[in-house]
């Protein structure tokens, strides 16, 4: 996927996303020295006029591509958008009890029961910290982030919500214990920037002229890590399951 690469230049706005704010979502507002508060744009706002953009991510949009309509609006809010990445990493995501219980737990129980257990978790995808703030956006915006979420191996299209991981084990349960499966899902965590673009008009008879202006937003998207499928078939999460036992 092809980048455009180009100077930032008169007057823009940087939001940066910092320790718990990253975390929430929220944004830390830097106004750049060549910044005023009038060029201020709020996190929606950057979002909306990227999902609006006239070009996003190297794609040609048409209006009905967000909803617009040629007389009731919207119209396009920006000329280019582009989602650049800055860092890919992946983690563990929470453990949840992925069956239900099996005891050994009868009163006149001398030996260990062998169970098969069957069990299945479903792993949410996530989403873009900044992509949920734009209302009725999100599906468009989640499928340009896919070109660049696929070029990292084992991973889910970003349109997908959820994704599964199951077996069927064989699991051998002592006397007084209660055994149950864990599993923990292996997530990925893309980091990047939306670049927005709105090119410089020049004057004309009813509009002053305007400079270019530039607007940089950092988002971070998560979702499950997965396995390749058989045959075709869709894959299945990655993570590690692991047989706990408690007592009666």
């Amino acid at each position: 996927m092809a980048k455009r690469s180009r100077k930032f230049k008169n007057k823009k706005i940087r939001f940066v996303a910092i320790g718990a704010a990253l975390a929430t979502g929220a944004a830390v507002v830097a106004l750049l020295p060549s910044a005023n508060a009038a060029d201020a744009k709020t996190p929606e706002q950057i979002m909306d006029l990227c999902n609006r953009a006239e070009v996003l991510n190297g794609k040609q949009q048409s209006i009905s591509d967000f909803g617009g309509h040629p007389i009731a609006g919207p119209s396009f809010g920006s000329d280019n958008c582009d989602f650049v990445e800055t860092n890919f990493e992946t983690f563990n995501g929470p453990t949840e009890k992925a069956s239900i219980d099996f005891p050994n737990c009868e009163p006149n129980a001398t030996d260990p029961a062998k169970v098969s257990i069957a069990w299945e978790s479903e792993v949410a995808q996530g989403k873009g910290k900044q992509i949920t703030i734009v209302q009725g956006g999100s599906g468009g915006l989640l499928g340009v982030l896919t070109g660049s979420w696929s070029v990292h191996k084992s991973t889910l299209n970003m349109t997908t919500n959820s994704a599964k991981a199951g077996s069927k084990d064989t699991v051998e349960v002592p006397v007084g214990k209660v055994a149950h499966i864990e599993f923990t899902p292996k997530m990925q965590r893309m980091t990047g920037e939306w670049r927005v673009r709105i090119d410089a008009r020049e004057a004309t008879l009813a509009t002053s002229a305007t400079p270019e202006q530039n607007f940089v937003l950092q988002d971070v998207v998560e979702g499950p890590s997965m396995l390749a499928g058989a045959a075709g078939a869709p894959g299945v999460v990655d993570g590690v399951a692991k047989t706990v036992l408690e007592d009666c």
